[in-house]
């Protein structure tokens, strides 16, 4: 198949406060519809040189990437380098302010840096032209600044947030936030608003276009087995509606012809069926609010409300469908490949770093080109706080092991960790609850500003689709975290790569404690891997995030990596 040529990209790098050189148009055909904006133009919570975006295949997904140009003090570097984040968060930790960067640090040391924010993180968007690009990536930039400045304004906030959250995840449904964005999303109550709403015409029309996308599979967003779950679930919503009443026995009977109907291949008379029976659902419940019987009281709005929230629910589920694969499979190898296209090292290949997910996402891929006998696209690889294989640690991470039971991830189909850790910062930074969970989790005693501490907690984190955590529940499982299907497990292939390794751990990292980090270190050719282990038993201490913005990170750790990086540079 031959190379498509897409619109030319360029990009505008700020030489002064006043003034800005424009780049030569790329010349080298490439595969990957990219957008590049200007320092001007960047949303104002993009702190990198640059702004880029980069299409991914088979998806409507534009990816972020922050640029770091090199500075010209540093010696010269033959390889750029690739930043990847943890599950869940953004670009926004690596670069938390001018003094306490990450990424500042390695341009600074001559590497020509980028951020890769995955699909649903940070900048990244959705859109078919730069101008829809651009204007979502300012709106999200916004919503992030807003939820920076007006963090423990309000007093009675944190409770609000939290009730909000608790009632969403321990219902039936749930409500989702992209770390800066909230979205109540079909949370059964407040059937004010829905007592006008009895229109049988609209009703029939609603029940049944929900009913023909479950027949579907929500346009093949779900699989068979998820589709007769979820369909299962809203006539249980519904017969439970119904229970003690004299129309309970002909609702069954209703629901028994759907449910068949349901597991039969889509054809064109299906349709007209499930209208048919959507109909008689609708009858059976208007009947039911006709009835004097107190326990059917207000029955067609709770009735038109079970609709609608699981309509909600529906549409999360598309709208947040990927896990790990996705990763991968699509949105690494698209930033890989346009990195190189616009840097254009020697060899072909570049460095990269992972932190949590970011690194895991590393091993994966080294594991995967092992074993299908590909050169890797990789110089050098350092991994930070990252493992292929949990069982053997007392990770915080088996909290997510209930998610484990697919059943229980098509209840809650995401997790808004951005909103939750917003909620609990407020009531975490305010004594006496100032030493509290949140923290240790993120970063040891004494290891990170404050200031520092709040933006990596109210700006770094969103909203984490069940899927994803479905697939890194299975590094808890034996053999380690698999492929979506379960027939490809990564640690077992780690071994035939030969790309040169720095694995770094934290001595108080609860989240991947140091023994995780070994367990997988173990798997690598010793001659390939180096092992670090930071922090010391009189302190300073390093917890998951210090081994990224720690305040000793820099004068301990950086060079470490600095070091290892230059030494594979060639």
């Amino acid at each position: 198949m031959g190379i498509i040529q897409y619109d030319p990209i360029y990009s505008l790098c700020k030489v002064s406060s006043s003034t800005f050189r424009r780049f030569p148009r790329a010349t080298v055909p490439f595969r990957l519809k990219a957008f590049s904006t200007g320092v001007h133009d960047k949303p104002s919570i993009c702190t990198a040189d640059e702004l880029h975006y980069v299409s991914v295949s088979n998806s409507d997904w534009k990816l972020a990437l922050w640029r770091y140009h090199p500075s010209p003090k540093a010696p010269p570097r033959n390889h750029p380098l690739l930043l990847l984040s943890g599950v869940g968060t953004n670009a926004v930790g690596y670069d938390l302010s001018p003094k306490s960067s990450f990424a500042r640090h390695m341009s600074g040391q001559g590497f020509e840096t980028w951020i890769l924010e995955v699909r649903g993180a940070g900048l990244s968007v959705q859109g078919s032209n730069s101008k829809d690009i651009e204007q979502s990536a300012n709106a999200m930039s916004e919503k992030m600044e807003d939820v920076l400045e007006n963090a423990t304004n309000e007093p009675m906030s944190s409770k609000k947030e939290l009730d909000n959250i608790a009632g969403a995840v321990s219902g039936p449904y749930n409500s989702a936030s992209e770390g800066v964005e909230t979205e109540n999303v079909a949370v059964i109550g407040d059937l004010t608003r829905l007592a006008t709403a009895w229109d049988e015409s609209k009703l029939v029309a609603r029940l049944s276009e929900t009913f023909t996308s479950l027949s579907e599979r929500v346009s093949g967003f779900l699989g068979e087995s998820q589709a007769k779950v979820m369909s299962a679930k809203l006539l249980d919503q519904f017969s439970k509606l119904l229970v003690d009443s004299p129309l309970y026995e002909q609702f069954n009977e209703v629901r028994g012809k759907l449910a068949t109907l349901l597991e039969t291949r889509q054809n064109s008379g299906i349709t007209g069926q499930i209208t048919d029976l959507s109909e008689k659902l609708v009858n059976i419940f208007e009947a039911g609010q006709l009835s004097v019987s107190p326990p059917l009281f207000d029955l067609q709005a709770r009735f038109t409300s079970t609709i609608e929230d699981f309509q909600k629910q529906l549409d999360l589920m598309v709208k947040y469908n990927w896990d790990f694969d996705h990763y991968l499979e699509e949105d690494v190898p698209a930033a890989i490949e346009y990195i190189l296209k616009q840097s254009m090292p020697k060899d072909g290949k570049l460095l990269a770093i992972g932190h949590s997910m970011g690194g895991i996402l590393l091993y994966s891929m080294l594991a995967r080109s092992g074993f299908e006998g590909k050169e890797p696209k990789f110089a050098a690889v350092v991994t930070l706080a990252s493992s292929l294989d949990y069982t053997s640690s007392k990770s915080t991470l088996k909290l997510l092991l209930p998610l484990a039971d697919p059943a229980q991830a098509l209840s809650v189909p995401v997790v808004p960790l951005g909103a939750m850790l917003v909620a609990a910062y407020e009531v975490s930074s305010r004594s006496p609850y100032a030493s509290s969970w949140l923290n240790t989790l993120i970063s040891a005693e004494g290891m990170m500003d404050p200031d520092l501490f709040k933006r990596l907690v109210l700006n770094n984190f969103c909203t984490i689709p069940a899927k994803l955590l479905l697939q890194l529940t299975t590094a808890f499982r034996e053999r380690g975290l698999c492929n979506r299907d379960g027939t490809f497990f990564y640690k077992d292939h780690l071994h035939k790569s030969n790309v040169p390794i720095l694995a770094i751990a934290g001595d108080m990292d609860l989240i991947c404690p140091p023994e995780a980090v070994e367990d997988t270190v173990k798997l690598i050719p010793e001659h390939l891997v180096t092992y670090k282990l930071f922090g010391d038993p009189e302190g300073p201490h390093y917890a998951h995030y210090d081994l990224v913005g720690g305040r000793m990170a820099v004068e301990q750790e950086y060079p470490c990596i600095v070091e290892f990086l230059s030494c594979h540079d060639k």
